[in-house]
């Protein structure tokens, strides 16, 4: 699956790449956030993981967490002065 280029709502340039929630990892010490461990399709081997807080609201505004084996969307955003022109020929 391919990137998604799309503009969101709030109009800055972003790419919206597949990813699946590989694991949840209870926090340690127990005082610490779940992480959920993402990989992200498309990046390099060496960096295709992130973790993040295990924390999303669904439409009511109430915690949800994310499963083990899910497919995800990861989507990375910035501000227009944030970003150049792509050179075509690279």
């Amino acid at each position: 699956m391919s990137p998604k280029p799309e503009g969101p709502k709030d109009g800055k340039p972003s790419v919206t790449l597949p990813g699946t929630v590989e694991k949840v990892i209870p926090p340690l010490p127990p005082v610490e956030p779940e992480k959920a461990q993402i990989a992200v399709e498309g990046a390099d081997d060496l960096y295709k993981e992130i973790r993040v807080e295990n924390t999303l609201h669904d439409e009511n505004g109430k915690p949800v967490a994310l499963k083990p084996g899910v497919e995800v969307e990861v989507t990375i955003a910035a501000d227009k002065t944030a970003t150049k022109p792509k050179d075509p020929s690279k």
